[in-house]
């Protein structure tokens, strides 16, 4: 197997590639912006798992490039994970066009640009397997994070088409609905220790998911209750909570 990951120097993408570096004994290739650093990430889990594993460029809000990106890819993938994202500053939002626009780009209009041309060529090949990593903000949203809930309920639903429309052609599509995760992009915010999940159990729960032929899987499991509470809120209530 050949596992491509973008956003590889992400927390979660690194530790789903540990988890496929392990028990799939797949080749990893880790894309990000951050090559040097990418690259030492390579070499260990060349060391650590006894893999192949390669560093590449990849710029998920530079569209122009994916194309080229991805021809360019040497061994070809089996399976992709979306691992890329950006949370941004809701209140730098609400002020600036240019924060809203850099949020939506990375979480969702650059997932559209490089997952269009992952699915033909799996379509085309008539297998592959692609994991997109989208967020319980996009469940419903809330005035603390709306800009990127909404780019995050555009990924979930782009998601689930894709997943439609590649399942006659062998392809699966499994969305992935993390909650809060212990990781650099939410190191500075205090949350619910409860509803905190570590990289790595997130990454289990993914391969677990992934070997059951899951389309959707909530990480941590409890999320899939907490969301169902708080979309059956009436809006009347949810409009007057501080969430």
């Amino acid at each position: 197997m050949v596992l491509l990951v973008l956003g590889g120097n992400s927390d979660v993408g690194f530790a789903i590639a540990r988890r496929f570096a392990e028990a799939e004994g797949a080749y990893v290739i880790l894309a990000s912006r951050q090559v040097d650093q990418l690259a030492r990430k390579a070499k260990d889990l060349e060391i650590r798992y006894q893999i192949h594993a390669k560093a590449v460029y990849f710029d998920a809000c530079h569209h122009e490039s994916h194309a080229e990106f991805y021809r360019s890819l040497e061994p070809r993938p089996d399976g992709v994970v979306l691992a890329f994202g950006y949370l941004g500053d809701q209140l730098e939002a609400q002020r600036d066009f240019s924060e809203a626009r850099r949020i939506v780009d990375t979480n969702f209009l650059g997932a559209v640009s490089i997952l269009e041309i992952v699915a033909a060529e799996f379509e085309t090949r008539g297998r592959g397997f692609i994991i997109g990593i989208s967020s319980v903000a996009g469940e419903r949203g809330r005035q603390s994070n709306y800009v990127y809930g909404s780019a995050k309920a555009a990924l979930t639903a782009y998601l689930s088409g894709l997943r439609n429309r590649l399942w006659a052609s062998n392809v699966r599509v499994m969305t992935v609905l993390p909650g809060f995760v212990r990781t650099k992009m939410t190191a500075n915010l205090k949350l619910p220790q409860r509803l905190l999940a570590e990289p790595l159990d997130v990454a289990n729960e993914i391969y677990h998911a992934y070997r059951k032929g899951k389309d959707i899987v909530y990480s941590k499991r409890l999320w899939r209750w907490v969301m169902a509470v708080i979309r059956m809120l009436p809006e009347p209530l949810f409009k007057r909570l501080r969430l």
